[in-house]
């Protein structure tokens, strides 16, 4: 078996260090009824590598958007990552151009 990383042994606060992924697709039902049709729907999953708590978040579709959005959501609940590690899906991809942009402003950088 392997070393761990540091970033799995060396204590930090919960959700400092992030794991993202996104599921397949599923069908929910929007509300109950006879003729309501399911719609798909997917969850990303953001999981501690520190304390293995893991966070849900639902997302209408698999765009950098909704990913972003998701990311917002998360960030407002359980505060802003120190470090985000995922898979290299294009909607991943995606989603880091587009906070490289958005980071590379003077009054967001500032903020964060």
């Amino acid at each position: 078996m392997g070393d761990l990383t540091s970033s799995r042994v060396n204590p930090s606060r919960a959700f400092s260090k992030l794991g993202v992924d996104l599921s397949d697709p599923f069908e929910m039902k929007p509300r109950k009824g006879r003729r309501i049709r399911p719609m798909k729907t997917y969850a990303c999953i953001f999981v501690c590598f520190t304390v293995k708590a893991v966070h849900l978040e639902m997302l209408g579709d698999l765009s950098s958007d909704c990913l972003i959005a998701s990311l917002k959501r998360f960030a407002a609940r359980r505060g802003k990552p120190d470090e985000i590690f995922s898979d290299c899906g294009t909607n991943f991809i995606g989603e880091s151009k587009e906070l490289k942009a958005v980071c590379s402003t003077e009054i967001v950088a500032n903020f964060l």
